[in-house]
């Protein structure tokens, strides 16, 4: 990561931080109430081979004794009623400033795997994950729908990881690797734009027919 880089998370997270510390309290205290404790979802991850961190974000399951890999749709039933509404906005990925003002992640580059991931595919992470980790990312943008699209039908933790390691896995390192190419100040701001907006314009739509 670039000093310049580093120094508009540092400065960009600190000011969302503030100004939407009101809107963090309150999504806390929903939680608190609707769902009850924990608030927060904290989960060990990947900033480069070796290297592990928390991840912070607002807990939108309920919470079960033993949990693994990635959510498909054998997870499905535990989302909750607040989680939906938080996933769906992307208001869950909120405490992950917390994250960026540490170092742990930037806000644009690839999504921080698992432990688990990394080692079945070093070769694979050794390379994405020379780009620090991000909130979000063009994989994160072009690949997400599709991702859940595969995931959904899952039934079985084993079939979730048997789908998400042969299809999503290298599609989205191959977009990470694209971002690693061409990533600049303008290309984090266009990708950050798109996140906030919830659109692409980097291809047309497909129209409905």
């Amino acid at each position: 990561m670039t000093i310049g880089k580093r120094l508009f998370d540092l400065i960009l997270a600190a000011l969302l931080a503030m100004a939407l510390a009101p809107l963090i309290a309150g999504i806390a205290l929903v939680i608190l109430v609707r769902d009850g404790r924990p608030v927060f979802y904290v989960s060990e991850r990947m900033k480069a081979p070796g290297q592990p961190f928390m991840l912070w974000k607002f807990r939108t399951m309920r919470v079960v004794a033993r949990d693994a890999g990635v959510s498909g749709g054998d997870k499905a039933d535990r989302i909750t009623p607040t989680g939906r509404f938080l996933r769906r906005t992307r208001l869950d990925e909120l405490p992950q400033l917390w994250n960026i003002l540490r170092g742990d992640i930037s806000f644009v580059g690839p999504r921080p795997p698992l432990r688990r991931y990394v080692e079945q595919f070093p070769e694979i992470y050794g390379t994405v994950l020379q780009s620090r980790p991000g909130v979000t990312g063009l994989a994160t943008l072009v690949y997400h729908r599709t991702e859940e699209r595969l995931l959904a039908p899952c039934r079985t933790a084993a079939e979730t990881e048997a789908v998400y390691t042969r299809r999503c896995v290298p599609a989205k390192a191959r977009l990470d690797l694209i971002y690693a190419r061409n990533r600049n100040l303008c290309f984090d701001l266009l990708l950050m734009a798109a996140t906030v907006f919830r659109r692409l314009p980097l291809h047309r739509r497909r129209r409905r027919t």
